[in-house]
């Protein structure tokens, strides 16, 4: 039984910009959030900065995968599958996967409820598709990465997390990041994860007011309901607040706040064009804009800094 947990992070804003539009609990690491893992996922506590939700995905969904599976049967895999380690690899109920390689010699594969993995596609756990979401043709992805509920995955992935209802769809590449709720990177979009002179990537601490250490690699930790145009390049390590819409010339700048319009002068979202913009994302995935969400925003659009 799933017990309530608090928040694990002494000062939440610590976690910008994911937890501006949620509590820490609802943060999703692995496959389920640190909330629904019940307070029993011993890694919980290290979960402090938005960087160490990738450092720490392939802990999470190992346990995830072990917990959610205990005692049960996964869905039979289609004869068109090809599966190395088909022992480590779970089919939820309404999961469809055709012509697809699924390699969970490495860490293992979860495939949610009525779950999409279109034909063509590389998978190497360990790695979750969530309830809803969908990997399209021809998609690379490596682990450890998540794809949350209703989310579109596509191109080449490698150690990230995307929470529901967000699209990086196309080709381009993203690594070592995290995306939030609502997000849509345009095609052709890519991030860096890597500097050239392979030295500590550094990334914007909303508390500290500065650039913090991040590890050897870190690439784009965005905020809800923001989105990147075509072929967008971002830096590495960049941080995008909620809400921004990002557009512009070269390397994106290394901290993009929220409600952003573009990235190369200070100009700001308009208000009436935010609520606009995003119900029409909503609905293209037959969703509304919900009340509770405008307060958010609201609250977040008037405190911005």
């Amino acid at each position: 039984m799933n017990m309530p947990v608090p928040d694990v992070i002494p000062l939440i804003d610590d976690l910008f910009p994911f937890t501006q539009t949620r509590a820490a609990k609802d943060i999703r690491i692995g496959i389920l959030t640190l909330g629904e893992k019940g307070g029993d996922w011993p890694g919980a506590g290290r979960i402090r900065y938005p960087w160490d939700i990738f450092q720490w995905n392939d802990e999470a969904l190992r346990y995830d995968f072990t917990q959610i599976t205990k005692g049960r049967s996964s869905q039979p895999l289609p004869a068109s599958v090809q599966a190395i380690a088909e022992e480590n690899i779970f089919l939820e109920e309404g999961a469809r996967v055709e012509h697809a390689l699924l390699n969970a010699s490495a860490g293992p594969i979860y495939i949610g409820r009525n779950a999409l993995v279109m034909e063509g596609s590389m998978i190497r756990g360990p790695f979750a598709l969530c309830e809803g979401g969908v990997v399209k043709m021809g998609a690379k992805i490596y682990g450890a990465t998540t794809i949350g509920p209703y989310s579109i995955a596509g191109g080449e992935i490698k150690n990230s997390v995307l929470f529901g209802y967000s699209n990086k769809a196309h080709d381009g590449y993203l690594g070592d990041s995290v995306i939030g709720e609502w997000c849509n990177l345009g095609a052709g979009t890519s991030n860096s994860n890597l500097k050239n002179n392979a030295g500590e990537v550094k990334a914007w601490s909303l508390v500290a007011g500065k650039f913090l250490p991040a590890g050897m690699k870190c690439g784009l930790l965005m905020g809800d309901y923001s989105r990147a145009a075509i072929n967008t390049s971002f830096n590495t390590g960049t941080v995008v607040g909620v809400c921004a819409n990002v557009f512009g010339e070269g390397l994106t700048p290394k901290f993009i706040p929220s409600f952003s319009w573009g990235y190369t002068a200070a100009v700001s979202y308009e208000w009436e064009k935010v609520l606009r913009d995003i119900a029409n994302w909503k609905r293209l995935k037959n969703q509304l804009l919900t009340d509770a969400e405008i307060r958010t925003l609201t609250h977040i659009f008037e405190d911005r800094i």
